[in-house]
């Protein structure tokens, strides 16, 4: 866990962010302050707005209303003669750059071995040289202990390895803030554990992270703040041992009994 102090200025920035399908309120006015080198943990049941609040942040969804912040800098939007209007395309592709997204399911190219899928970034949007991007990414994957398994196929790999391969990618593209969507949701349970080790290791070593889970167990070893989602809304906040073992509503109570935590 980090030891930021309350006089840092929050590196990621959510203030009233909304997010609308039809008539279903997918994020309702969710406001957060992501420090550096913290890990934030967002869970809540099925449906709760959890993804959708994460793809807000890198630009996956485009937000109906509120402002997310980077640095100071607006996401996505910018302010011309008092109107608020969408950013270039050109700015908003180096904005999302400073984003790594690791998904539910890997997304790896198929024909392309592992070393291939991280350099890839890094090659075609850093304009990096191959050479420089495959030695990078060589230490990356040496990074989540795959370096042996460079030149394999995701065909190859097993799901965990795989969803390894994409935590090095992420990694690759050197972003400010590392996105985890239900990282292990997708995987054998024997295998969970080598990902979450992995994700362990980069928050040990100071990545700031914010991660929608629903392993308890890493969110409360993890974590620096939980964040209980229903309904589109932030129903509870706090640090992880008072949230999931002494929650105050009797919404988190209830999802908090349902998965074992109280």
């Amino acid at each position: 866990m980090s030891n930021t102090t309350s006089e840092e200025a929050p590196l990621l920035q959510l203030v009233n962010v909304s997010k609308h399908f039809g008539d279903l309120k997918a994020v309702d006015h969710v406001s957060l302050d992501i420090y550096p080198g913290t890990v934030t943990c967002i869970v809540g049941p099925s449906g709760s707005g959890k993804s959708t609040l994460l793809r807000t942040v890198n630009s996956m969804e485009t937000i109906d209303g509120g402002a997310i912040f980077l640095k100071g800098q607006m996401i996505g939007h910018e302010v011309r003669r008092g109107h608020r209007v969408p950013v270039s395309g050109a700015l908003a592709r180096r904005q999302t750059l400073n984003f790594g997204m690791v998904f539910q399911h890997f997304n790896l190219f198929p024909n392309y071995t592992a070393i291939e899928n991280v350099a890839i970034g890094p090659t075609l949007v850093g304009k990096a040289s191959k050479k420089a991007a495959t030695a990078a990414g060589l230490q990356y994957l040496e990074q989540v202990g795959l370096a042996d398994r460079a030149d394999h196929y995701p065909s190859e790999l097993s799901g965990g390895q795989q969803q390894r391969v994409a935590i090095a990618r992420a990694l690759a593209m050197e972003p400010q803030i590392l996105l985890f969507d239900e990282p292990t949701s997708a995987l054998d349970p024997e295998l969970v554990s080598e990902v979450l080790a992995v994700m362990r290791g980069l928050a040990a070593n100071g990545s700031t992270m914010l991660v929608v889970t629903h392993e308890m167990r890493f969110a409360e070893e993890v974590g620096d703040e939980v964040i209980m989602m229903d309904a589109g809304r932030v129903i509870e906040r706090g640090t992880p041992r008072s949230l999931l073992h002494n929650p105050t509503t009797d919404r988190a109570k209830k999802f908090f009994s349902s998965v074992g935590t109280l």
